[in-house]
């Protein structure tokens, strides 16, 4: 089922969903958004399929996915997007990592490393690389770096530790980060990847005495760069029943915006339609600056098809020769003309309005108070 969350917060509870979608006879395990193409949602369930949906359908109740993806043996454990969407990579209960051409539904690639057992897969950005945490041949937690077109061997292997829990891994494509989390303890490994050996880089790690059970991240357009915050957790602690905000901050003495450690970031628009990617086109991310106060107005896409609204654009032109405006038109400009004067009147109430912002985000991607467990 799909929910649309209001934009300025909820003022009631949400009891019916925007869409639902009908495909899969078993349960879903698994859902990810496509990284750049707009409404493209892929699901995997324990009937070991991966569907496509394309959500721009105006049916309230979508049964019919574009794609069935049914190139695996069990379960799917895990699911990665290279950069521009074009790649999938998967984990799969059998051991197996596949890299898979969504559109096509063929296998491109396959890993069958018996002596490392996978659990979940990420893609390194644009490094062409892949890094999968699992288990050793000897039960030790470990990660593995692959390169994307020869998954026969892995580049290297390292263990962790002897800890059962999962290893959940954190990219951060801006800076070269790597986050490895472990499931039940309360450590967050941290190292840098570079593309020539020795490809891993420790650097340090985080340790708390408070177990995590679960853990998200926060995107970084809704980091907080005045205090050169670089990554943001949020750790699930079951035995407080409590959500953590975990802040990685790069000390630096000067106030000023620090370049080097926000390089132009993933924005939150979409790079195409649905319909473009289905028809076979590739773009990259939108991106945007974290500097405060810029704009990302100059990194929207170009949509094939516009919305059913009237365009802002057409409030400055005047119409050409023999044509007419309708009269409600004319009344809509007129409207807005005035809206537009009543919005100067308001300027001094819209900036006591500002101190919901961050940054020039919404409140939903307001920086948490500091803790005592930053780093």
């Amino acid at each position: 089922k799909i929910w649309d969350i209001p934009k300025h917060l909820l003022t009631r509870s949400i009891t019916a969903p925007k869409k639902e979608l009908v495909g899969h006879v078993r349960r879903v395990g698994l859902i990810e958004w496509h990284p750049t193409a707009n409404n493209i949602l892929f699901s995997s369930g324990y009937d070991y399929k991966i569907m496509i949906w394309n959500l721009d359908s105006k049916d309230a109740v979508i049964s019919n996915p574009v794609k069935i993806l049914d190139v695996h043996k069990d379960v799917v454990l895990s699911m990665s997007f290279n950069t521009d969407g074009s790649l999938l990579a998967t984990a799969c209960r059998d051991r197996k990592i596949r890299l898979i051409n969504p559109r096509a539904g063929t296998v491109l690639q396959e890993a069958s490393y018996k002596s490392h057992k996978v659990n979940k897969v990420l893609f390194l950005g644009n490094m062409k690389k892949l890094l999968s945490t699992g288990t050793s041949w000897w039960n030790n937690r470990q990660i593995a770096l692959w390169d994307q077109n020869d998954l026969s061997v892995p580049l290297l292997e390292e263990d962790l530790d002897g800890s059962s829990g999962l290893l959940f891994p954190f990219y951060d494509s801006d800076t070269h980060m790597l986050y490895v989390v472990g499931k039940g303890d309360g450590n967050i490994r941290y190292y840098e990847i570079s593309p020539e050996k020795p490809y891993l880089n420790y650097l340090m790690e985080y340790r708390s005495h408070l177990p995590q059970k679960g853990i998200g991240m926060m995107p970084k357009r809704g980091l907080d760069v005045s205090s050169c915050e670089i990554f943001r957790f949020y750790k699930l602690i079951p035995t407080k029943n409590l959500i953590e905000p975990i802040s990685m901050i790069v000390p630096r003495r000067s106030e000023s915006y620090q370049e080097d450690i926000y390089p132009m970031t993933t924005g939150a628009q979409p790079a195409l339609t649905a319909h473009e990617w289905l028809n076979g086109v590739n773009k990259g991310p939108v991106l945007v600056s974290l500097r405060p106060g810029s704009g990302d107005t100059n990194f929207l896409p170009r949509f094939l098809e516009p919305e059913p609204v009237m365009e802002m654009t057409g409030l400055n032109q005047s119409p050409g020769e023999g044509e007419e405006v309708p009269a409600d038109n004319i009344q809509k400009l007129s409207e807005t003309a005035d809206g537009r004067k009543k919005l100067k009147v308001k300027d001094k109430s819209l900036e006591k309005e500002q101190m919901c912002l961050t940054n020039g985000f919404d409140v939903f991607e307001h920086p948490p108070p500091k803790t005592e467990n930053e780093v």
